[in-house]
């Protein structure tokens, strides 16, 4: 069974690709994370670049139907596999140093 109830459109797959699409763009999350350590108070006013960078990234995931239906699919799995087995399976991060 392939329906999707509003949580999981809503919550729960946006999730999924908000982790996804940081791992995909990890090496702008890594150089706006160093301006800022780099920069401190001024972050704001000198980390616009990186900002921006990171955040067309991002959007670009977020607003592509295919990398939702990816997602998707990688949560309908996740979900059957929960059904069967009971076991919640543990997405594994990029560790990063942020």
């Amino acid at each position: 069974n392939s329906k999707l109830r509003h949580v999981e459109k809503d919550v729960l797959i946006p999730q999924i690709m908000r982790d996804r699409a940081k791992e995909l763009c990890s090496d702008k999350v890594q150089a706006f994370t160093r301006c800022c350590q780099e920069t401190g108070f001024l972050m704001v006013v000198k980390c616009r670049q990186e900002n921006t960078a990171l955040k067309d990234c991002l959007v670009g995931y977020y607003s592509d139907p295919a990398f939702y239906e990816e997602c998707k699919a990688e949560y309908l799995k996740q979900r059957e596999e929960y059904r069967a087995t009971g076991i919640k399976k543990k997405r594994q991060k990029v560790t990063s140093n942020v």
